[in-house]
């Protein structure tokens, strides 16, 4: 049984510091003395729609582990589009209201890198160095549909753990090894040492991961197993998680997605389900 908890916040200044802690709390995690790095979603930036994470999460959320007795948090991201991320971080107004960003921040894209064995058929893959030390990755998604995946969570988030001066941009080897394998993978060497919290008080509908139109969910939903996080989110947007194929492959090794094997804490998804619109080519998600 994986524990996820959704915790009901109608907006960015709904107290989330104590939404966050509640939802934390309901899952048993424990941080104190823990190294935390807090990965959120800011690929790309449009005024007219909401393709990050909010900031108001981020800022929340690094309130709320330093509280919890991490011994040291910080924020890392690598964005997959645009090669200045601290242009982003200004744009998404991160560097403006979280307190002496820059000093709690790494750029995951330029960041120095080690290698990691066997990623896919890869023999050899490389990442970050802030990401490999970290006891704890805190993956602060988004809740959006996504083009080529169906819909983009808490998994798929971790794309951002790829160094770009690597591995270019859009993150091309990802590409060519295939998504649903790349989300896999890494959720198979991330996925012990993270935990969920996604973002879902206002989602992505449509054309996403950034051509999307808003979608207020009025959710964050948390946990420490991410298949099993990001099939709750699903099935609140609407979408059947059995039939979003890296979800299934990771469930068959590194989680589960099955109801039944979700004890689900905090709000109960049924009276919070909230159809996301899915373009054609993905309408046979639609959650009965």
């Amino acid at each position: 049984m994986a524990p996820v908890a959704v915790v009901k916040a109608d907006s960015y200044s709904h107290d989330l510091e104590n939404r966050m802690r509640e939802g934390i709390r309901e899952c048993g995690l424990d941080v104190r003395g823990k190294t935390v790095l807090l990965k959120p979603n800011f690929v790309e930036f449009d005024p007219n729609t909401c393709i990050n994470t909010d900031v108001a999460v981020v800022a929340a959320a690094l309130e709320v582990f330093r509280s919890l007795g991490a011994a040291d948090v910080r924020i890392g991201e690598g964005p997959g589009h645009r090669r200045d991320t601290y242009a982003m971080a200004e744009l998404t107004r991160y560097r403006t209201e979280i307190p002496k960003f820059d000093s709690v921040f790494t750029d995951l894209n330029r960041d120095d890198v080690s290698v990691v064995k066997q990623f896919a058929d890869r023999p050899e893959f490389y990442f970050a160095n802030s990401v490999l030390r970290a006891d704890l990755i805190v993956s602060l998604a988004k809740m959006k549909t996504h083009h080529w995946a169906g819909a983009t969570l808490s998994m798929k988030n971790y794309f951002g753990l790829v160094p770009g001066s690597v591995y270019g941009w859009p993150k091309n080897e990802l590409h060519y090894i295939g998504i649903s394998k790349s989300v896999v993978e890494l959720t198979r060497i991330f996925g012990p040492k993270s935990f969920a919290i996604v973002d879902g008080i206002v989602g992505m509908e449509g054309n996403g991961p950034i051509q999307g139109t808003p979608k207020k969910a009025g959710v964050l939903v948390m946990g420490g197993n991410l298949p099993a996080v990001d099939a709750t989110c699903c099935r609140i947007m609407g979408i059947d998680p059995a039939k979003v194929e890296y979800l299934q492959t990771a469930a068959d090794r590194y989680g589960v997605v099955e109801e039944s094997r979700i004890e689900q804490r905090g709000e109960k998804i049924a009276p919070l389900r909230t159809d996301f619109k899915l373009i054609k080519e993905y309408s046979q998600l639609r959650l009965a």
